[in-house]
């Protein structure tokens, strides 16, 4: 994987980059949703390839799962390689209950994903190249508001994905379907080789028009 990290540590030595001190580990609290409203279930849980890679993840099965691959194949194909087992690879559903920022929570539901976790940590210094913000911006488009990037969140976490809509929502619904490769036998949204162009000023504004976390 490319990027700013892979460049200053070739040129300034292994251990040099600094990081913004992240919040120690500690344990969630207890309950039975995620922070996104999401009820904690393991039995809802499946493990999914993603689509022109080795890699597989976990994640809630349905619309979550659905929307969260596309976005997990729009980075592998136009970021960064997700299965040459640099930056973290990528990390799904996990029932260890230890958060470093509240969000975090969102794993134990499935319904949020990290793509290159250790390149991009919470509270991490290292972003994205600004070309690569573009496309994550773009692919937020794409989900059309039913899914929040770390990078907007505080502590950002820039690897970090997770869905912003609530159970039954229609829109999440919607969107899952046109972004399920799975079912469908002649599929037309965001894929390697039928991607818009991100940089368009009609996807640039589309993407600016996107609500962001406050």
């Amino acid at each position: 994987m490319i990027s700013r990290r892979t460049l200053l540590s070739a040129t300034a030595g292994a251990g040099a980059l600094a990081l913004v001190p992240a919040a120690a580990a500690h344990a969630a609290p207890a309950g039975s949703t995620s922070a996104n409203g999401w009820r904690i279930d393991p039995a809802a849980i499946a493990r999914y390839r993603i689509e022109g890679s080795m890699a597989s993840v976990a994640l809630r099965k349905g619309v979550v799962a659905a929307v969260l691959l596309h976005v997990a194949r729009r980075w592998h194909y136009e970021i960064a390689p997700l299965d040459t087992g640099e930056g973290g690879g990528v990390a799904g559903y996990t029932a260890k209950r230890a958060v470093r920022a509240t969000y975090e929570s969102n794993y134990f539901s499935g319904t949020a994903v990290a793509l290159h976790p250790t390149a991009y940590p919470v509270g991490g210094s290292e972003g994205l190249w600004p070309y690569h913000e573009v496309i994550v911006r773009d692919i937020l488009v794409d989900c059309e508001g039913t899914v929040v990037w770390g990078g907007d969140l505080t502590p950002a976490k820039a690897s970090h994905f997770q869905i912003a809509a609530r159970p039954g929502d229609r829109t999440l619904a919607r969107v899952a379907g046109r972004l399920d490769t799975s079912s469908q036998a002649v599929f037309t949204a965001q894929t390697a080789g039928n991607v818009a162009d991100p940089a368009t000023p009609e996807r640039r504004e589309k993407a600016r028009k996107l609500p962001r976390p406050r």
